[in-house]
């Protein structure tokens, strides 16, 4: 019987829904494979498993129950995201003839043909997108779900446009070309857009590396500069939009209240001085229920405000138009608002009669009121008003005017001071205006900084195509050219416009913010053509769409952020109704807004989210520029028209921008941003993004490790580059996890720490085993807070594996200078003298390698970091000097707070031929020089005869080492071991002597010592004394609580000089 070949390709278990528990030819046994002519299990859980399988050569070598799988109910077919298995049983013959020799790998290395049709059928779905189909699914009709398709002009330009065309344009363009003058108001305008152009130039880098999901500009920054940063700058923006959404709800408010229904005011002041508070309170009421209405509109559905968009798009496009036109109009026949001068001060449209002109009658009229004690006309009247006569001139010169001329340079004004027109003529004995006194007065303090903050908002929202990255079609080629397209044109319109206010609107009307002097018309209206009412309008619905534009973009951008769980308290707001609608995200963003309305006023909420959208757009070019600099091999843009300059130039101006526009946001802004960063990066979720920090860290490595790899470093520079052997029991547990700690605590120095351990065995075996055993390392390093590698080697032999790891550690100049092992502990009793053998074999190898050697003695009874040491002294005993070490380690101890209390002590051991006195006296004079602070002592040591029991404690050690030897020595060989005993026995018992000697003395003046650090004899020679130095080591520390012995690696790494 012919049989029938399968595939069954890499995927997870929850991927697959005919994979039930019950398939008979599919077992839970790891990485098992079905391969020619044999039936093996397959992993159902692993997502790297996988069943290739066929015939013999001759095709008939399978039985039908080993080539075949139980289809079950029909639903098991199986699905890849790599392999598309929906070919014939041909392709799966030419699969095998041809890629039989790479089948054990196609879980790992999948075919190209595969890959490739899996990434042909890559569909960029929107942020919710696939719970949306599958509530679509569950409907009557079961239509097919579409992915939203929308081209460059309609998902990105029209937006852009929209939302760069917003509240600031119709209410204060007019009021910043007055105060800042036409050339300082190019200037403003000329900044501020060359800031967002960069900023699209590299957000177009950005966007046309790869694809670009939902989230848009979060997004972006997130997976080019890391979660922190990401969620920093992410969280920043979206409370830049979310404070835009109230500034435009305040303008709309602004716009109705002022110019469409002046009466709906609910809060009226029947004092001057209280207008500003009456006005702001009922913006504060009308303002809520606005945002309460776009709330429920927004929540309704996306789909409502798609459709109304277009309509406020329209009224955007209508309202400048006809300002053009009105602008043209103007240069023939300038429309008629007469402003009334008292002086050159200008008065409020408000309080003229129109049928009663003050200047050519001669009875008294309401202004004669507001000016004079009385009605008659010889009553007291105000000095100023006495001395200058009123006249009338035209709100609206007209294009061909040259009223350009005066506009050309700033006017600035304090709060309080009356609008005035220089050029006209004035008494100059004149005492302040009076606020009862029918002026036009400045409602704050204007100034260059302060009109860039409140202008800068009219050039955000460059953002609003990437936004939508999601619903585009090709959102590599319609987020550059939309989004750039959007910004040339909105700067050609600003540009244009403040030349043509400056040119054809008389400067006390540009600098009368509300309107007053013309009769509360909205100024810019007062140009438009053929009516004021086409700007007024236009300009409320175009406001209330950006509203609601920012209002549907902010939730959806919390909801990015909370879906890609970096911010745990976030976590909520990823959630929303069936079709992925944020609606918690919604909740928030709105009761955000509010706080925005509460401010209710526009010039102080415009400064709030300049700040934000600044640091964004900072962010942004920070992100092209690393990108481009550090050369990363997956940065490849589509679009080619940037370059690092550009975005360090358009970073430069975002920095300048946010501190000329308002230094104290500045700080806050920055403020929020870094408290945001440093809670991701304590508590959020670890994420691997490959993002351009990484990658600057990266560089900035290897450029530090090639510059370290220049020379040996100085000793000034010297620092303990610490390599910790660990031993694991059969658990796979740390048997003397007391030696990380005692690593952490030298850690002052700031160096390297490596934690190493060997695993015994074959590494094509063993390699699950190394992994666990990484892990435990990893997670007792977290315990112990240690900052540093882990590294573990599977070798045949521990010794082995010992001698690698010393020699392979590390990299350049960045290499472990200083070995931490653990003293073999109950040696003696160990049947297996393999342990301090290997003890031994890697103190000579950490000799050969010339690095420092620690070795702390009774290491379970030093203290943790959690038992500071409140007294006592750390011992020092300097017997030889072998580069500085026993100096160095007792200062880096105490700058930790276990040893912080703790005294030092130096020792010294004299002969009889030295010169105890002046030894004491150059000890302290060296440590003075060394800056450390310690208490000196020169012990001598009188020559004497080798006591009894030192002879008896040799010939112990001699009985017991030729014991053993004899056990593992022929019958020949042991005669010959008899006369060389004799040979080594003297010199074992001087060894033996120094030994005893030098215990009794450090006993005696150390024995309540917290920590004895003294210097660590080297291993002899002739590998035959092994067990003999071992013993020599036991004498030299008995009696001795902590004993830490140091061995030098032959270098200094301490100096006197700075």
């Amino acid at each position: 019987m012919a049989s029938v070949r399968f595939t069954v390709t890499p995927t997870k278990a929850e991927d697959l829904p005919g994979l039930s528990d019950t398939s008979p030819d599919i077992s839970s046994r790891s990485g098992a494979r079905v391969r020619f002519g044999s039936r093996e299990s397959v992993n159902r859980s692993d997502p790297l498993s996988e069943v290739s399988g066929g015939g013999t050569a001759g095709g008939g070598g399978d039985t039908p129950e080993h080539s075949s799988v139980d289809q079950g109910d029909g639903n098991s077919k199986i699905s890849s995201v790599y392999i598309n298995n929906t070919h014939g049983v041909d392709d799966d013959d030419f699969y095998d003839r041809n890629l039989a020799l790479f089948e054990e790998e196609m879980d790992t290395r999948p075919k190209v043909s595969s890959l490739l049709n899996r990434l042909a059928n890559y569909t960029n779905l929107t942020q919710g997108a696939k719970e949306h189909e599958e509530a679509e699914s569950i409907g009557e009709k079961k239509k097919a779900s579409k992915s939203p398709q929308m081209g460059t002009f309609m998902g990105v330009y029209l937006p852009c446009l929209q939302n760069i065309f917003g509240v600031i344009l119709f209410l204060r363009l007019t009021w910043v070309v007055g105060n800042a003058g036409v050339l300082q108001g190019l200037c403003i305008v000329f900044v501020c857009c060359c800031c967002t152009m960069l900023t699209a130039i590299s957000m177009s880098a950005i966007a046309t590396n790869g694809v670009v999901p939902a989230g848009g500009a979060y997004f972006m920054i997130s997976r080019s500069l890391g979660p922190e940063f990401g969620g920093a700058v992410g969280l920043c923006f979206y409370l830049g939009t979310t404070f835009a959404g109230a500034m435009y709800i305040l303008g709309a408010i602004e716009i109705l209240l002022m110019y469409i229904a002046p009466k709906a005011a609910i809060f009226e002041s029947k004092h001057p001085e209280g207008e500003g508070a009456a006005m702001l309170n009922n913006m504060r009421v009308y303002g809520s229920i606005c945002l309460l209405l776009m709330s429920l509109l927004v929540f309704v559905g996306v789909k409502y405000v798609n459709k109304l968009a277009s309509i406020f798009l329209a009224c955007v496009i209508v309202s400048i138009v006809s300002i053009y036109v009105g602008a043209l109009v103007s240069a023939f026949k300038p429309p008629q608002f007469p402003v009334c001068m008292l002086g050159n001060r200008t008065i409020s449209g408000h309080e003229i009669d129109d049928n009663k002109s003050p200047a050519l009658v001669n009875e008294t009229t309401s202004i004669w009121k507001l000016f004079c004690d009385g009605p008659e006309l010889n009553a007291s009247c105000d000095k100023y008003f006495n001395s200058n006569n009123f006249s009338e001139i035209a709100g609206i010169p007209g294009l061909a005017s040259g009223v350009i001329s005066e506009n050309l340079w700033s006017a600035y004004l304090s709060k309080g001071d009356v609008v005035e027109k220089g050029s006209l003529e004035s008494s100059v004995d004149a005492h302040p205006a009076s606020t009862h006194q029918p002026y036009v007065f400045a409602d704050i303090t204007t100034s260059f900084t302060l009109l860039v903050g409140i202008f800068f908002p009219s050039v955000t929202g460059i953002m609003a195509g990437s936004n939508r990255s999601g619903d585009l079609k090709d959102a590599q080629r319609s987020i550059p050219i939309g989004t750039i397209l959007a910004i040339l044109t909105t700067s050609i319109v600003y540009l244009t416009s403040v030349v043509l206010f400056g040119a054809c609107i008389e400067g006390v009307v540009l600098r009368d913010k509300f309107g007053d002097s013309v009769k509360g018309n909205l100024v810019v209206g007062t140009l438009a053509w053929p009516s004021p009412w086409v700007i007024v309008i236009g300009s409320f619905f175009s406001t209330c769409g950006a509203g609601l534009q920012s209002l549907t973009g902010a939730p959806r951008l919390l909801q990015a952020i909370a879906k890609d769980n970096i911010i745990p308290f976030l976590r909520v707001f990823g959630h929303g109704k069936a079709n992925g609608e944020p609606t918690w995200a919604l909740l928030l963003t709105a009761l955000i807004a509010e706080l925005g309305i509460l401010i209710a006023s526009l010039d102080l909420v415009a400064p709030i989210l300049t700040m934000f959208f600044l640091m964004c757009y900072l962010f942004v070019n920070l992100a092209c520029g690393l990108q481009t600099l550090l050369r990363t091999p997956n940065w490849r843009p589509r679009f080619s028209y940037y370059h690092w300059t550009l975005s360090f130039l358009g970073m430069t101006i975002c920095l300048a921008l946010m501190f000329i526009s308002s230094w104290y946001y500045a700080i806050v802004a920055m403020v929020i941003a870094g408290m945001i960063y440093k809670y991701i990066e304590y508590h959020g979720a670890e994420k691997e993004w490959g993002d351009g920090i990484r990658g600057l860290s990266l560089s900035a490595a290897r450029y530090a490790l090639l510059r370290l790899e220049e020379g040996p470093p100085h000793t000034k520079n010297w620092r303990p580059q610490v390599l910790v052997l660990l031993k694991l029991d059969e658990d796979a547990h740390v048997k003397s996890p007391r030696l990380l700690t005692f690593a952490s605590q030298l850690k002052a120095g700031k160096g390297l720490t490596i934690v190493g351990t060997v695993v015994s065995g074959n590494f094509l075996q063993s390699y699950g085993e190394a992994l666990a055993a990484e892990q435990t390392l990893k997670h007792l390093m977290d315990k112990e807070r240690v900052k540093g590698f882990c590294q573990c080697i599977v070798a045949q032999k521990p010794r082995e594996g010992i001698s690698h790891m010393i020699q392979s550690s590390g990299l350049g100049g960045m290499k472990p200078n200083t070995v931490v092992m653990g003293w073999p502990h109950a040696w003696r009793q160990s049947e297996d003298p393999q342990s301090w053998k290997t003890f031994i074999n890697t103190v000579r190898v950490t000799t050969a390698a010339h690095l420092a050697l620690l070795v702390p003695k009774n290491i379970s009874l030093f203290p943790s970091n959690s038992e500071p040491c409140t007294e006592g002294y750390i011992d020092v005993w300097w017997i030889v000097h072998d580069g500085g070490m026993l100096m160095l380690l007792p200062f880096l101890l105490r700058q930790h707070k276990v040893w912080r209390k703790c005294g030092m002590r130096i020792f010294t051991v004299a002969q009889m031929e030295d010169n105890s006195i002046q030894m004491k006296k150059d000890l302290a004079t060296f440590l003075y020089h060394l800056r450390i602070e310690a208490e000196v002592e020169v012990v001598e040591m009188h020559d004497s005869d080798i006591s009894a029991y030192t002879y008896e404690r040799t010939l112990m050690m001699e009985q017991r080492s030729q014991m053993l030897r004899q056990m593992r020595l022929s019958k020949s060989d042991r005669e010959r071991e008899v006369s060389l005993a004799l040979i080594v026995d003297h010199s074992n018992v001087r060894r033996m002597h120094t030994a005893v000697k030098l215990n009794e003395v450090i006993v005696n003046k150390s024995h309540d010592a917290r920590l004895v650090l003294l210097n660590m004899p080297g291993p002899p020679r002739n590998p035959d004394g092994d067990e003999n130095y071992m013993e020599f080591l036991e004498v030299l520390t008995e009696g001795l609580e902590r004993v830490l012995l140091v061995r030098g690696g032959g270098s200094e790494v301490i100096t006197i000089y700075s």
